[in-house]
């Protein structure tokens, strides 16, 4: 194995979703060395088909103090459906990573009102410097949010290459109008998820939160 297949390996495997953050930014230099990275991501016909904001600063404080109250007072906007039905092996796996992440911060399944509160902290960006809001211009569908997904990976590799951490979370397309009102982002640029980052706290007990990935056979099949 190269040294270069071996730095390769290790930033993939220590890649995972964190849930805290220090509330130190990243310097617009580091920032804009990593979103240049990332654009090297591949897509179909090059078409690059991905649209990103980044929140910082008091557009992001902003955010962190509406986005709780407006999900709880019951406004949402979704500009693609939360439709997803897991079964079987599938199931056991998103059951897996739930119960993974409440046994890291010692809340108990049965405890409703901390797992609500760890839930609530996805709109508090775990107390991330930075978002990245990931959208998909409009009329591109299924084949180009897989595009977007190889961006979104990418993006996620480059920071932890830098030091960094990521959580990519579904949670921040719920209120889709509201971030593009917000950001003043164009009206067919549709929200398909956000990404909290920044410094990892490496004191907080969600941070030690490793899911499990299933066998290469599991997945995988050769054929020659």
């Amino acid at each position: 194995m190269t040294d270069q297949a071996a730095t390769f390996d290790a930033i993939v495997a220590s890649r995972h979703s964190l849930r805290a953050f220090l509330p130190q930014p990243v310097d617009q230099g580091t920032l804009e060395t990593i979103f240049s990275v990332a654009q090297h991501a591949p897509s179909n016909c090059n078409t690059q088909p991905w649209v990103v904001h980044v929140a910082s600063g008091e557009k992001l404080e902003s955010l962190r103090v509406s986005m709780p109250e407006r999900f709880m007072s019951g406004n949402f906007s979704m500009d693609f459906p939360y439709d997803g039905v897991y079964e079987g092996v599938y199931k056991e796996r998103q059951y897996g990573a739930a119960q993974a992440l409440y046994d890291s911060v010692n809340i108990a399944r049965k405890d409703k009102a901390r797992r609500n509160e760890q839930f609530m902290r996805n709109f508090t960006f775990f107390d991330a410097p930075h978002v990245a809001f990931l959208f998909l211009p409009e009329p591109f569908g299924l084949r180009e949010a897989a595009d977007l997904g190889m961006y979104a990976q990418t993006l996620m590799l480059t920071l932890t290459a830098h030091g960094l951490g990521s959580c990519p979370q579904t949670a921040l397309s719920f209120q889709a109008d509201y971030i593009r009102e917000h950001l003043g982002v164009r009206a067919n640029d549709k929200l398909v998820f956000g990404m909290s980052f920044g410094y990892p706290d490496p004191k907080a007990p969600a941070n030690t939160c490793v899911t499990d990935r299933a066998a290469v056979a599991d997945a995988v099949e050769f054929h020659s």
